[in-house]
């Protein structure tokens, strides 16, 4: 959607917690949305210069057979070790953080609704530049269930969890926290509400 008091919107939250189903339904809104992890898998990508860096850091065993960067042997080596993901975020998120940044500044000269899916947003540092940053939460024991479909043992899922800063400290950080504990309706319905009064007050600070 088109309009003068177009708004960019930071979608942060737990491993699990709906931020991808959020952005869905902001794109069925009318919102350009762009997925952070989508953009590093994309920067990552073979020849690229955080591939090389990347590489350099971790060495050949993080390949597929293609060359490509398996995401699953990097996953497996940096959330078991404290210094390996923070040297991986290092490598990756200033590159995303300035690629992103070029597409916000492209949707607000288009004066187009956007929003950028950021697990790691507080983790970054990138808490500038939004209209407003929301944190997507639930309940664990659903987060849980969640990551048991995608196939996680709960061993694996705890250590998913624990190698992020916690739902509680990423909510109280956020401007707005939006709970997705009920069916994707009462999601739907949460979050229009909330970017009506997002515009709302972007729009007296014009008046």
């Amino acid at each position: 959607m088109n309009s003068p008091q177009a708004i960019i919107l930071g979608i942060t939250g737990g491993i699990a917690c709906g931020k991808t189903e959020t952005g869905h339904i902001l794109s069925s809104e009318g919102f350009k949305v762009l997925d952070s992890d989508f953009l590093a898998h994309e920067l990552m990508g073979k020849g690229r210069p955080v591939y090389t860096a990347v590489v350099e850091q971790f060495g050949d065993a993080i390949l597929a057979e293609d060359g490509e960067i398996d995401r699953a042997k990097l996953g497996a080596k940096v959330f078991q070790d404290v210094q390996a993901r923070e040297a991986l975020n290092r490598l990756v998120h200033p590159a995303v953080i300035a690629a992103a940044q070029e597409w916000m500044k492209d949707c607000r000269s288009a004066q187009e609704d956007a929003a950028v899916l950021v697990p790691l947003l507080f983790e970054a540092g990138w808490t500038k530049g939004w209209d407003a940053v929301i944190c997507v939460t639930a309940p664990e024991a659903q987060v849980f269930q969640r990551l048991e479909k995608r196939g996680l043992l709960k061993e694996e899922a705890r250590k998913r969890i624990a190698a992020q800063m916690s739902q509680t400290e990423k909510a109280d950080r956020a401007d707005f926290v939006i709970e997705n504990s009920e069916a994707v309706d009462v999601l739907r319905d949460r979050i229009v509400g909330l970017v009506e009064k997002i515009r709302r007050e972007k729009r007296k600070s014009y008046e």
